[in-house]
């Protein structure tokens, strides 16, 4: 059953579009140009309010300055009027008066509407109650709006628009804009923390002939002019290792991937990486690496190591702890020491907890799929965990001491894997191994399995030097630091199920 309520919402907002376009045409006939350029203000709300926010109450400033931006509130007094208006760093308030615009210009003004984009003149001062204001004495409309914006958001419908509608979201909600700014300047940060450590930022390419890096489930096209399959990249790993072999010892790309896979708070099928590499280094110099360039963020961005996100506190005090696979599921009791090395009875574990496993897993998947399902929602952390296992890890360099695990480590925040790193493999027998182990899951079904790419392998019988690399989730990251519960509330413009009436 429709809500009825919600259909009178559609014909009152039907009702005031009516109003609006009929506003419209009287500017047009009346000469006024409705969508006009060659504005340019002066300053910034937060510019104005920096220089004019000493002047005492009812003083005027005799400087005239230009300010645009879009009407949010009016308040008509009669032979004056109170308008708030918005742009990128805030609002500020606007004073119009008949006595001096003039009457017809005063008359006009009266008619701007919520949402309307304007260009006003005039001088700043302070009203009685202290607050700064511009005393208008000339306007001009630069942008009529036609669509009346939303009063109340709330609900789940509301969450959908703001969604769906993201430049709606931005008007009206000021955390929304914040989390932009942050993200922007999380982005630059780790950007800047690289760059003067010798890093070279650098660009891989987004559509590849195979996809490789990860374990997923690529999106497909085809290139005509090639006649040949492509894939958009799942991750540029494959990309920045071979610049390794060229000869350059400290990359990083900040970089778009996409994945086919669902969708939910976490995940989003396009998504953003910070990932980086480091010769002549192991995954234990980038768990130091990270400890830093995270905890240095943190303080810039929030101030403190010690935050809250959702109703628990998180620190991120130095040194984090650091645990291998095994130890982790020990400590939940998940299983005991003896069942651990015993695929059968970690087999049967699984399926008595209820874990959707298949009758050919190896030992490794087995205990990453308890891990997952047991223990990572757990790990409020931060915690490194370290030594996976070497089924699921095909481009980490075995153990030195126990070659069935990799010298490789998660990092896990607020129940969630932040970043994913290990000392790379650069022996091309074992990677092809490796790769040739992918290729048969893959045949047997596993359509998330790495491919075998030949001209990786070429490159790394080149030689490639010790070193290790890192991926790190940009989205999670910035909902950690925003206290964003949903991965859609980071990026701008998420992926959503079709809109009825649009598809």
């Amino acid at each position: 059953m429709s809500d009825p309520s919600s259909k009178s919402e559609k014909r009152s907002s039907s009702s005031l579009i009516d109003v609006r376009l009929k506003k419209l045409e009287e500017l047009v006939e009346s000469g006024i140009q409705p969508y006009t350029t060659g504005f340019k203000p002066d300053l910034s709300s937060s510019e104005l309010k920096s220089k004019y926010g000493g002047l005492s109450e009812e003083e005027n400033a005799s400087d005239f300055v230009r300010l645009a931006g879009r009407v949010m509130a009016v308040r008509v007094l009669g032979k004056a009027s109170f308008m708030r208006i918005q742009d990128v760093s805030g609002d500020f308030q606007i004073y119009l008066a008949r006595d001096i615009l003039g009457v017809e210009e005063y008359k006009q003004a009266k008619k701007l509407d919520i949402g309307d984009i304007v260009g006003m003149s005039g001088s700043p001062f302070k009203t009685k109650t202290g607050e700064l204001s511009l005393a208008v004495q000339s306007f001009v409309l630069l942008t009529k709006s036609l669509r009346p914006l939303p009063e109340k958001w709330h609900g789940l419908s509301d969450v959908e628009i703001r969604y769906r509608q993201r430049y709606l979201d931005l008007i009206v909600n000021k955390s929304s804009r914040e989390v932009v700014v942050s993200r922007s300047r999380i982005i630059s940060y780790l950007r800047n923390f690289l760059t003067d450590r010798g890093f070279l930022e650098v660009e891989t390419p987004m559509m590849q002939t195979i996809p490789g890096g990860a374990t997923a489930r690529p999106f497909e096209t085809f290139h005509n002019a090639l006649n040949r399959q492509l894939y958009l990249r799942v991750a540029p790993e494959l990309y920045l290792k071979r610049l390794l072999v060229g000869g350059f010892d400290r990359v990083f790309e900040i970089n778009r991937n996409f994945r086919n896979e669902g969708i939910s708070t976490q995940h989003n099928p396009e998504f953003t990486m910070l990932e980086f590499y480091q010769a002549y280094s192991t995954y234990e110099d980038l768990m130091n690496l990270t400890e830093e360039m995270l905890c240095s963020l943190a303080l810039k961005i929030m101030g403190s190591l010690r935050f809250k996100y959702g109703q628990r506190d998180v620190d991120l005090t130095p040194p984090w702890p650091r645990i291998t696979v095994k130890e982790s599921l020990l400590n939940h009791g998940a299983l005991n020491s003896n069942e651990m090395e015993d695929r059968n009875a970690v087999f049967i574990k699984a399926l008595e907890m209820g874990i959707p496993v298949n009758k050919d897993d190896s030992l490794g998947k087995l205990l990453m799929a308890i891990f997952d399902e047991v223990v990572e929602g757990t790990l409020w952390g931060p915690v490194f965990v370290h030594h996976y296992p070497v089924e699921v890890s095909p481009l980490a360099r075995r153990n030195d001491d126990d070659p069935a695990v990799t010298d490789r480590f998660e990092l896990y925040v607020c129940g969630r894997e932040m970043a994913n790193a290990f000392t790379e493999l650069t022996d091309p027998a074992d990677q092809r191994n490796r790769f040739e182990e992918q290729v048969r899951a893959r045949q047997a079904g596993d359509e998330e399995a790495h491919f075998l790419d030949e001209d990786f392998l070429r490159a790394l019988e080149y030689g490639m030097p010790p070193a290790a690399g890192e991926g790190l989730g940009i989205d999670r990251l910035v909902m950690l630091l925003t206290n964003a519960q949903s991965i859609r509330e980071v990026i701008l413009f998420p992926h959503m199920r079709p809109e009825k009436g649009l598809e």
